[in-house]
């Protein structure tokens, strides 16, 4: 549709240069005045010449009846004044011909608006604490935050994933102090991340009775921060259990990483940042602790250095953000977390402007809505969590026993059920606006009737069906189109602005709706129309090529999500 806009514009600023010779707009100011309407009868695309009466002087209805006259687009079939609205009614043989052929010419790469040709960007996403669970908490940044490498990715930059692992801090002290206490090598080898979330639970719970164990804890990180070789050795052990188990899961959703250069990769690289700050007399001592002072931008102050001189989390992140535009020169550096940390990232990006970094606004937050269980805040100390692998594993044998049911020979039916069970568990994640808090109902995310990511799936699989019994793809010519047929181009025509929107806001869940928009375009498609069995040839090949080019939009869409396809179900 953007194509059609484009055109529509260009004439339409023809046709005021024409009618109101005094005025002159562009085809682009146009363009952003275009409307579709609510109803197909209505048009397909509507100008409220409201948003021009100020600028040519003249009522809605009279600029519209005006502008009808002059008009002239090959698309374009015919126009209707309605009161101050010209609608446009698209010549759909010739439309949709265009669309199906842009598609079949394009490929994988219709709908990408190629802006990031030569441009980098770094994404910083997913970043569980090293010796935590991988729950249902980080589902959240994992998934959008690949999504958003995806479709940068497919907009042609450059990128960068990196891993920013939660690898230091007085939790290591907690659970070294409870490994001595209670653990053993054998328990953690055989039980991994699993035991050492036990033991760092039970550190918990014994410190509510025990308040020396804090105390112990805090000695052990000192001792750790001074590379003590013992609690060293303990260190990393831990992060490589951790990082063994963390690629299980990102094996699953297809997730790789450039660098998981995780926090304590930056603690030589802060002294110098600390020195910039004092270079711009930004450091000031409240209560023994150094403050970058932002009352002047309404927020409250930004603590860089603890009262006994160690670092937090802003002093990190900034060491990070530069070391990251010095090694990839990034165009942009986008971070996905919670939207409860939107404060601290506000706070150190203000910072690093008045640091004097002038890339300082290439600096993104991409924050999302809060997960609970049942409306029960998640919390890896209490045991209150959904771990992400017992979720995929009870989605992936629900989606094995569906399609064995379903189709009881069907090869790689392991390598099908995880596609379709991770996928459940994804789209089901992403089908809402990212800043929408969660409740996580097992029950709801493990379905798959309506609107879900195995539906979607299963309509990608019916494509692919259809297309292997057609066999070579046909070419759209001119026929008395159905309406089913008509709406789908127009929906395929639609994927290239879904993709600048999801681009421009940051949201995957735009993709997710379109997919199901896509997949409702072609359920009815598909039911009014005969494809293979078409005794008109014409409308036969058309038809072939609508398939062929929704299982290649559909494809591409599941991709940017996550999602895997497959062709069978």
């Amino acid at each position: 549709m953007l194509t059609l806009k484009k055109k529509t514009a260009e004439a339409l600023a023809a046709a005021v240069g024409s009618c109101f010779p005094a005025v002159t707009l562009t085809a682009d100011e146009i363009a952003a005045m275009l409307e579709y309407p609510p109803d197909a009868n209505m048009g397909d695309l509507a100008l409220p010449c409201f948003k021009l009466s100020r600028v040519l002087r003249a009522a809605p209805p009279q600029i519209a009846a005006a502008l009808a006259g002059a008009f002239s687009c090959t698309e374009i079939a015919r126009t209707e004044v309605a009161g101050g609205y010209l609608n446009f009614f698209i010549d759909r043989t010739a439309f949709s011909a265009r669309v199906i052929n842009t598609i079949r010419a394009e490929g994988d790469m219709y709908g990408s608006p190629r802006t990031g040709n030569g441009k980098t960007v770094v994404l910083d996403y997913s970043s569980p604490n090293v010796a935590k669970p991988f729950h249902i908490g980080h589902l959240g940044t994992t998934v959008i935050g690949h999504s958003l490498k995806l479709l940068h990715e497919f907009a042609g930059y450059h990128c960068i994933g990196i891993n920013h692992l939660g690898d230091w801090g007085t939790q290591f002290g907690k659970l070294i102090v409870a490994y001595r206490k209670w653990g053993s090598r054998e328990a953690v080898e055989s039980g991994e991340i699993d035991e050492l979330v036990r033991l760092y639970v039970r550190f918990h719970a014994e410190a509510e009775q025990d308040e020396s164990l804090g105390d112990a804890a805090r000695a052990e990180f000192a001792k750790l921060e001074a590379h003590d070789e013992e609690n060293i050795a303990l260190w990393k052990w831990f992060i490589e259990i951790s990082l063994r188990e963390y690629q299980k899961t990102y094996a699953m959703l297809g997730i790789t990483f450039d660098s998981y250069n995780g926090e304590s990769f930056y603690t030589d690289k802060m002294p110098r940042q600390l020195d910039v700050m004092r270079e711009k007399n930004l450091l000031t001592l409240d209560d023994g602790a150094s403050v970058v002072n932002l009352d002047e931008y309404n927020m409250p102050v930004c603590l860089i250095l603890k009262r006994d001189g160690s670092t937090l989390y802003p002093t990190r992140d900034i060491a990070a953000a530069v070391y990251r535009k010095e090694t990839y020169d990034f165009d942009k550096c986008i971070y996905v977390t919670s939207a409860g940390q939107s404060l601290h990232f506000a706070q150190w990006f203000k910072v690093i402007e008045l640091m004097g970094y002038e890339w300082a606004d290439r600096l993104v937050h991409v924050p999302y809505g809060t997960v609970s269980i049942n409306g029960a805040k998640l919390a890896t100390r209490t045991g209150n969590v959904v771990l992400l692998k017992d979720l995929f594993a009870q989605a992936v044998e629900k989606a094995r026993a569906i399609t064995l049911e379903k189709n009881p020979g069907i090869e790689n039916p392991d390598e099908i059920a995880e596609a379709v069970g991770v996928g459940a568990i994804v789209f089901h994640y992403l089908a809402n606006n990212r800043m929408r808090d969660i409740n996580f109902v097992l029950e709801d995310a493990l379905s798959f009737d309506g609107n879900t990511g195995p539906y979607a799936q299963y309509t990608y699989a019916r494509t692919a069906s259809i297309l292997e019994k057609a066999g070579e793809c046909g070419e759209m010519k001119s026929y008395a189109m159905e309406e089913a047929e008509v709406a789908l181009c127009k929906t395929l025509a639609t994927f290239p602005e879904t993709i600048n929107a999801a681009l421009a806001e940051y949201e995957p869940s735009c993709v997710t709706r379109y997919i199901l928009e896509l997949c409702a375009a072609f359920n009815r498609f598909y039911h009014d129309c005969q494809i293979i069995t078409c005794t008109d040839e014409t409308a036969r090949a058309a038809r072939i090529a609508m398939t062929n080019a929704v299982h290649t939009v559909l494809g591409r869409a599941l991709g940017l999500i996550c999602m895997k396809t497959t062709e069978k179900i």
